[in-house]
């Protein structure tokens, strides 16, 4: 087989690791309960608990591999890894390539409730002329995406990585999006500046305030700031555990399917736009669907690599000269200013404040992110 093949990929997990993910759950040892009445040492005892029974009794994952396998599967290799993506193109003529990169902790999962929108803008309030072929990589050590085995798979690489994909897959001119790593993966292609990437659009954008931009904060920008602070101060424990000794993280997450569901369960909760409880913003099932894509190739140490091999370079602000857009949703952890956000991106086609959505916006509110996506690539079609 060519080493540049791509060969569709069906997802059928054996009914014994289902089995095996049950006889786990029955099994758990579970820790006392929080000393507090709120979510601030971390997922309470009883939602977790309740979270798991639906698991273990109401949950369905054939359905989600059946969804999974009806979008249509792939896996190519790629600098030595095989990297599995979705590819669902449109009917309609003349639609615009997009690779689109989902977050941590997430997955291809984020992006189930925008794709019929992208592709076929027709059936969801857009028109022909907006329409996408959606490629969704799974990132290397996530879903079904090989685990890398050395070190060396840096953001920098990833993007090369998503380069080679859409130029194997024959698309002469297409664009970009992405958030939270997705974002830090699309600001790199855009850095990169392939001649086939007409644009990138992110809803995550790597933008920090310089010295000089610290003073005369409109209110704004006051509690952007804010929230970097509150952040660092309350919220980066996992980032600083996984940038630092990930391989120690993975021995508790990749053998208790609890433990697992727990952590990427009190993320949703911090990150999403909802009223206190996670299911305000998505249901138990769509959050299990995502977790399950952890669980089953047992990804806890290889999607927490991401951090380690970024903590040298660290996340700063990179300049862009190629056609960008940025959405702002109002419960993101990074809400830059426009003129904060113009100063590294001079060819800023489009920037956007929402009054609603987090961190997975795509996956929270997919008819205002499928409209953001359209109103920016418009400005290149």
């Amino acid at each position: 087989m060519p080493n540049d093949a791509i060969t569709p990929f069906t997802l059928a997990v054996p009914q014994a690791d289902l089995e095996d993910l049950n006889r786990r759950i029955d099994r758990t040892r579970w820790p006392d309960a929080e000393t507090v009445d709120d979510w601030i040492q971390g997922a309470p005892l009883a939602k977790v608990k309740a979270l798991v029974d639906h698991w273990r009794h109401r949950y369905d994952w054939r359905r989600c591999e059946a969804m999974l396998n009806d979008w249509g599967q792939y896996k190519t290799a790629i600098d030595g890894l095989d990297i599995h993506f979705l590819h669902v193109r449109s009917k309609h003529e003349n639609a615009l390539p997009l690779i689109i990169t989902h977050s941590w902790p997430s997955s291809v999962i984020e992006f189930m409730k925008i794709i019929g929108a992208l592709t076929d803008p027709t059936a969801h309030g857009g028109k022909a002329e907006d329409a996408f072929h959606v490629i969704a990589p799974s990132l290397p050590g996530h879903g079904f995406s090989d685990k890398a085995t050395e070190t060396g798979w840096g953001i920098p690489r990833i993007a090369g990585a998503w380069i080679t994909l859409m130029r194997r897959l024959g698309y002469t001119r297409w664009v970009a999006q992405g958030g939270d790593w997705g974002s830090v993966v699309t600001t790199a292609i855009g850095a990169m500046k392939p001649d086939d990437c007409a644009a990138i659009h992110v809803n995550m954008p790597l933008t920090f305030p310089e010295p000089d931009q610290l003073k005369d904060m409109d209110p704004f920008e006051q509690a952007a700031a804010a929230s970097l602070v509150h952040w660092e101060e309350k919220g980066s424990g996992y980032f600083k555990q996984q940038s630092t000794r990930p391989q120690t993280l993975g021995y508790g997450l990749a053998d208790s399917p609890v433990g697992q569901a727990a952590c990427i369960y009190e993320k949703m909760w911090a990150w999403t736009d909802n009223q206190g409880n996670r299911e305000d913003a998505l249901t138990l099932d769509e959050m299990l669907d995502n977790m399950m894509l952890y669980w089953l190739p047992g990804t806890a140490t290889s999607s927490a690599l991401r951090y380690w091999e970024s903590s040298a370079s660290g996340l700063a602000s990179v300049r862009l000269v190629i056609p960008v857009g940025v959405s702002v949703y109002p419960r993101e952890t990074i809400r830059p200013s426009w003129r904060w956000v113009n100063r590294w991106m001079p060819h800023l086609i489009h920037y956007n404040i929402l009054d609603r959505g987090g961190h997975v916006a795509a996956w929270e509110q997919p008819a205002l992110h499928a409209k953001e996506i359209r109103d920016c690539f418009a400005k290149v079609r």
